[in-house]
This record gives structure tokens, sequence and C-alpha cells, in this order.
């Protein structure tokens, strides 16, 4: 039997898929996040909005030029080994596969079924915890964990038994998500300046208190939307299950991005109607959909909140069961006859998806301890000094994250020594702009998370030395 994967999704699924993994979690937190960065100035954070949603949109626009001369199994995976090389392009997609992929599903998985437990006891106050809501039982219960576990095999099993049931899963999350955030957009901005407060009014004409805090409160503002704008790129792993994929796929990354951007900047805005950038800082969003739906609604939101979630953490669970089947459909990584294999039935890889499952449950092990219960916190390496740390703890939610915008970076100037037949738009100017957003993510991170760069390398550098052991005789050439 040919192990091929049937070309089964159309430009709308491919759009969805690109909206439905990025609109997640970030976009309902991060509008208080950057509030209380910028200290409640709203136009500022309309730019930071504004700037992180350029520096995907140039990436976005790098990408799309490859798509449409690249296809193959998996679209980055793909974009590395024409660029830069097959030893390049298999280093990248074992990075995807073993950290970037399973760490951001683990944390959806967090976040759905936390946000779950938020409905569930607002509307239930008297609902049974282990431990009570009021003492965080919803973020680190053991009801919270048990709900992690089940909507991540709720999402391998639907991503591995039934691809079109996981597509429309897909296209109907994300609709389901932007219902909610096109209608704080467009009441809140209505309440906001008719209503007797002229609350947006007042918002946009409050000034940011110089009152110390964050020595550059733009810079930390777009660091902030970096978590919110991240995942498109996982919508290039379908690359080859899409129909006319060269046409479609940049169509879909060039849309979905320009909507995703149009859609945080409306929701930003829409939520400044509905309550002071005190209020927001302090509350969060949940407080804006209150005062301008009631309580009942404004509850609502919890739940549209674990929805979201749920659909990103799909998207990225796509990527989860196709990560090692696209090393193996190559020759590369462990035992490449066993993960290349396609079902005859559902024609998914699911030996590949089984292998991503796994790899969900021991970040999930790894998040839980470190982040979430602090198992080994009162640790200290290098006490007494400047780079006194706890050891191997860093954030699973942001670290991949600026390891994918590193890795873009060869691609880029790759792409800008070889793409010879392209204009230089497209040849120079989009990529040298791309370039610098990625070094903009990278410098952002040495100064935000300092001392937890260094443990998270550490573990990086072995996970991609154990990846080498691995490698084919292909991409072992590490030519073309």
């Amino acid at each position: 039997m040919e192990n091929r994967l049937e070309r089964k999704y159309g430009l709308f699924t491919a759009i969805c898929m690109v909206v439905g993994i990025v609109i997640g979690s970030g976009v309902f937190f991060k509008a208080q996040t950057i509030l209380q960065k910028t200290e409640g100035n709203m136009p500022l954070g309309i730019v930071a909005w504004v700037i992180g949603g350029l520096i995907m949109i140039f990436c976005i626009l790098a990408f799309a030029a490859m798509a449409q001369k690249y296809e193959k199994v998996n679209g980055i995976v793909d974009y590395a080994e024409a660029t830069v090389g097959p030893r390049y392009g298999y280093y990248i997609g074992w990075f995807l596969s073993i950290i970037y992929y399973p760490t951001l599903t683990v944390i959806l998985a967090w976040l759905t079924a936390r946000y779950t437990l938020v409905f569930i006891t607002s509307c239930w106050p008297n609902f049974p915890l282990v431990i009570p809501a009021a003492q965080g039982g919803c973020i680190i219960g053991p009801e919270c964990m048990c709900l992690m576990m089940f909507f991540l095999v709720c999402a391998y099993l639907v991503n591995a038994l039934s691809p079109t049931l996981a597509g429309k899963f897909q296209t109907t999350t994300t609709v389901i998500k932007l219902v909610p955030l096109f209608l704080m957009a467009i009441v809140g901005v209505i309440v906001g300046i008719a209503g007797p407060n002229h609350m947006l009014i007042s918002n946009f004409a409050t000034a940011s208190a110089a009152s110390g805090g964050t020595a550059s409160p733009l810079l930390a503002s777009v660091c902030a939307t970096s978590f919110a704008y991240e995942g498109w790129i996982i919508a290039t792993s379908i690359n080859a299950e899409l129909k006319d994929a060269k046409r479609n796929l940049p169509k879909a990354l060039i849309i979905g991005g320009i909507i995703i951007i149009i859609t945080y900047i409306c929701y930003y805005i829409g939520v400044a109607g509905g309550a002071s950038v005190d209020v927001l800082m302090e509350e969060g969003a949940t407080k804006a959909f209150v005062n301008i739906f009631g309580g009942v609604l404004g509850n609502i939101l919890n739940l549209f909140v674990a929805i979201s979630c749920a659909g990103t953490m799909n998207g990225l669970m796509l990527g989860c069961c196709r990560g090692i089947y696209s090393l193996a459909a190559r020759g590369d990584g462990p035992h490449p006859r066993l993960f290349s294999h396609i079902d005859r039935v559902s024609n998914l890889p699911n030996n590949s998806a089984a292998f991503g499952l796994l790899l969900c449950a021991f970040w999930g092990c790894y998040f839980v301890m470190a982040s979430l219960l602090e198992t080994w916190g009162s640790v200290k390496a290098f006490a007494g000094t400047p780079f006194e740390s706890v050891p191997f703890s860093f954030d699973a939610s942001e670290l991949p994250i600026i390891t994918i915008y590193a890795m873009y970076i060869p691609i880029f100037i790759n792409w800008m020594r070889k793409a010879k037949d392209e204009s230089a738009m497209r040849r120079f100017v989009i990529p040298v702009l791309a370039i610098g957003g990625s070094l903009f993510m990278v410098y952002a991170s040495i100064v935000g998370h300092r001392m937890e760069n260094f443990w998270y390398l550490i573990v990086f550098a072995a996970v991609m030395f154990v990846g080498r052991l691995f490698i084919g005789k292909k991409s072992g050439k590490g030519g073309h």
C-alpha cells in the first residue's frame, strides 16, 4: 500500500485552521496583560497589537511565497529542507515533534480544563472540588488535571480516528469563538460611545501614569502579543492534505492573518467600552461582559474561552499527530517504516499520532510539576548571585515559540540567497522584515526570561542531541 495522505481539506477549512489555532486563550487574557504593561494607555496598547500583528504578517508573507514553490508533507520542514538543507529541515521537524507541538498542546488542554471549571463553579457555586475554587482549585486541583488529560485524549481520538471530523470541529470552534469577540467589539463600541458614561472615550483619553514600573511599556506589550499571535505556522502541517495546496495555503495564511489582527484590535477596543481601564487591569474582560450583557451572559464568556482553547488545542494536536510522520516520510527519525505507516481506514498516521499523545503526557507531567505545583521551586541554583534561579524550570508556553522564531532566520536568509527568480519585494524586502521581527522576539526572550533561557537551552540541546542519533542517510548528508 502506498503511504500517501488524501487531499481532503479546502480553502475555507485551511483559513479556519489558521484563525482557530491562533485565536485561543490569548485573545481573552492578553488584553488585560497589555493594559497592565501599558499602565492603562489604550492607544499604546493598540500600537502593540499592530506591531505584534505585523511581525506575524511579515513571517506569513515570507512563508506564503515559499508555499507556492515547495510542497510535500509538512510545510515548515519542506521550507527548511529546500532553503537550508535536509539536515536543517530534519532538526526543525524534530524540534516541532518533540517540544513545540506537545508543550503547547498540553498548555491549551490545561487552559480548556481551567476555564471549563471556572464556568461550572460560576454557575454552581457549591460544586464540590477537592481544592475550593477560591483557593485555586480550578487551576491546580485534581479535577483540573483529570479534565486536562481527558481533553488531550479526546483531541487525539478526533484527529487520529477521523480527520474529517477534526476539520469540522476546527471550523465550528472557529465560528463559535468569533461570535463573542465581534459581539463585544460591536456592542462595546456602541455602549462605550453612546452610553451615559462615555466609557470608551474616557478610556482613550486616559494617559499612562508615569509611576515607574516597566522601562519600556511598548516593548513589554509587544512581547505579550507573541503568545496571542502564535500558532499559524502549524496550519502548514496539512500541506499534503490540502486541495490545490500551492494556491490555497498562501491564501489561507494571508487571509487568516488579516482576520486575526482585525479581530484582536476590534475586541481590545470593544472591551474598553464596558469598564474603566483600572477595572479591566484589575479584573479582566469578564467585568466588561457583565457590565454590558449582564451576569448570565457575562459568565458565558468563560464557556466561550473554554471552547476557544479547545479549538486551538485541536489544531495543535493535529500537529502532534503528524509531527513524527513528517520525518518518517523522509526516512528520518526513529523507526521510519513504523511511523510513516498510514492507516487504511482513517488515512491517518496512527502510529505517529500515538507517539504524539505520549509526548503530550510527558510534557503534561513536566508542566504540572514545574509550573503549576512548583515541585522543586524551593531549590535554587547560583544562590546569592545575579543568576539565582530555579533549575530546569522555564515557561513552556513562550520559550518554544521564541525558539521557532530563531529557527526561521536561517530559512529567510537562504531564501534571499536562492530565490533568484522572485521579485525584489518577495526575495529581499519581506524576508528582511521577517528577520527583524524574529530577532525582536529573541531579544524580548533574553530580556524577559533571563535565566529561564539557560535552563531551557540545556533541555533543548539534549533533545536535539538525541534527535541527531536518528537522522537518516538523506538528511545526514546536509545538502541537496
